[in-house]
C-alpha cells in the first residue's frame, strides 16, 4: 500500500482569485512505513505573494524568482503522486490549488482526485476529537510528536510531521526487528536464543474470552472509523 503525505504553500487562499502553489511536499509511506522516498519542489507563480501568507511560510517572491514554473515540473510531480493514496491535513485546500493548477495547463486536465485516492486528517481528527483543536500542530502536542522546528509553515517539513501525525492516530508505526529477534540492551546486539528441546511438553494454547474478542472488535471498530475503513486487521479476518 503506497501512501503519500503531502503538503503545499501557496501565495494566498483563493486560487478563484488567481492564487498559486508556490511549494509542494511530499513523503512517501509504504506499508506504513516512512521510505527515503520524497518530493519537494518550490515554483515560481509568476504573481506576487500576499503579506499575510509570507507571515505564515517566509517565502519571498525574491527567493522563487529563479525557480521553475509549474508547468515544467508537472509531470515529474504527477508521477510522483500517481496511483497513490493521499494524506493530506485540509484536503479541500490543497487539493483545491492543485486541480487549479492542472487545469491551467490544458483544457479538461484531470483532476488529481480522478487519479489519487484522499484522506483528509482534519476529518480524521475532528471525528477523533470532537470540540477540540485540531489544526497540525494542536495534533502534535496531542501524540507528543516533536515539532519544535516548526516555526514557520513549510511543505516538506509539514508533510513530514503529518506523516507522523498520521500514523500515530491510526495505531502507530510497527518496527520490526530485520533479525526477527531481539536485541541485549547492554550489547544492542540480537540476542542469541538457545535451541527449543526436542522432548519438550507441547505448548498450552490459551484461547480469548468473550470479553476479550468483544473488546478486540470494538477496538478495531475505533481503528475502522479512524482510518475510513482501511483497518488492515479487519481485512485479515475470515
Amino acid at each position: 500500500m503506497r501512501q503519500i503525505v503531502l503538503d503545499t504553500e501557496t501565495t494566498g487562499l483563493e486560487p478563484a482569485q488567481g492564487h498559486r502553489i508556490i511549494e509542494i511536499g511530499c513523503v512517501e509511506l509504504v506499508n506504513r512505513r516512512l521510505t527515503n522516498n520524497r518530493y519537494h519542489q518550490y515554483i515560481n507563480p509568476e504573481r506576487e505573494i500576499d503579506e499575510g501568507a509570507v507571515e505564515v511560510h517566509g517565502i519571498t517572491s525574491e527567493f522563487l524568482a529563479d525557480k521553475p514554473r509549474f508547468v515544467e515540473v508537472a509531470e515529474d510531480f504527477v508521477n510522483f503522486i500517481r496511483g497513490a493514496e493521499l494524506i493530506i491535513h485540509n484536503a479541500p485546500f490543497d487539493v483545491g490549488f492543485i486541480n487549479h493548477e492542472l487545469r491551467r495547463l490544458e483544457a479538461g486536465s484531470q483532476p488529481v482526485d480522478d487519479f489519487c485516492r484522499v484522506i483528509d486528517t482534519l476529518v480524521m481528527a475532528r471525528q477523533l476529537h470532537p470540540g477540540q483543536k485540531n489544526n497540525l500542530d494542536a495534533l502534535c502536542k496531542r501524540y507528543s510528536i516533536d515539532n519544535s522546528s516548526r516555526e514557520l509553515h513549510g511543505a516538506l517539513l509539514d508533510a513530514e510531521i503529518l506523516a507522523e501525525v498520521y500514523l500515530a492516530m491510526t495505531g502507530g508505526q510497527v518496527t520490526l526487528s530485520l533479525e526477527g529477534r531481539g536485541a541485549s540492551e547492554a550489547t544492542g546486539r540480537p540476542e542469541t536464543r538457545r535451541p527449543l528441546a526436542a522432548d519438550r511438553p507441547p505448548l498450552k494454547i490459551l484461547h480469548a474470552s468473550e470479553d476479550e474478542l468483544r473488546a478486540h472488535q470494538a477496538r478495531l471498530d475505533t481503528i475502522d472509523g479512524a482510518s475510513d475503513g482501511q483497518c488492515l486487521w479487519r481485512r485479515l479476518e475470515p
